[in-house]
């Protein structure tokens, strides 16, 4: 357990040393996904790799932003489908250590981004990023509830398709 906390800590201290606009460039690791996925071998990304799987775009009110701002991202389905998940579920794990399970359903279901950008720009860890996982919310009534707002995480780090 000690291992894992010095590992996100590391993680953490590297990608808030990037700046948000050098993202793209880095060759900083900032998503690994492991669990029931192709290879059974987990799988690192860097945002130059995220953004090569393909790209989606949601203009979506939150409860924790102004506005309706614009995310921009990898399709969670496409991510899915690009590492071979077979799973049911997705545990998610963030940078400051919130954890949620989101099905793999919802991601079938609804256009959910794996977001790196907002409003155009790459996000900060300061800013909900490097990754959040956005769900559609004025597009789907359903979606505006605790329950998915809950699974709607920033500053993704892993997740574990199971």
């Amino acid at each position: 357990m000690k291992n894992i906390a010095l590992q996100l800590s590391i993680v953490l201290l590297t990608t808030a040393s990037i700046p948000p606009a050098a993202l793209a460039q880095s060759d900083a690791v900032i998503l690994t996904i492991d669990g029931q996925i192709e290879g059974g071998v987990p799988r690192d990304f860097t945002a130059a790799e995220l953004e090569a799987i393909g790209w989606g775009q949601i203009a979506t009110a939150t409860p924790w932003h102004d506005g309706v701002p614009v995310f921009e991202g990898v399709p969670m389905a496409t991510l899915l489908s690009y590492v071979g998940a077979e799973g049911e579920e997705a545990d998610v794990l963030a940078l400051n250590n919130y954890r949620t399970t989101i099905p793999l359903t919802d991601f079938m279901t609804y256009p959910v981004l794996l977001a790196l950008k907002q409003d155009g720009e790459y996000m900060s860890v300061r800013n909900k990023g490097p990754l959040f996982i956005i769900y559609p919310f004025d597009d789907f009534d359903e979606l505006r509830t605790d329950l998915y707002q809950a699974r709607s995480a920033w500053q993704v780090r892993s997740i574990t398709i199971r």
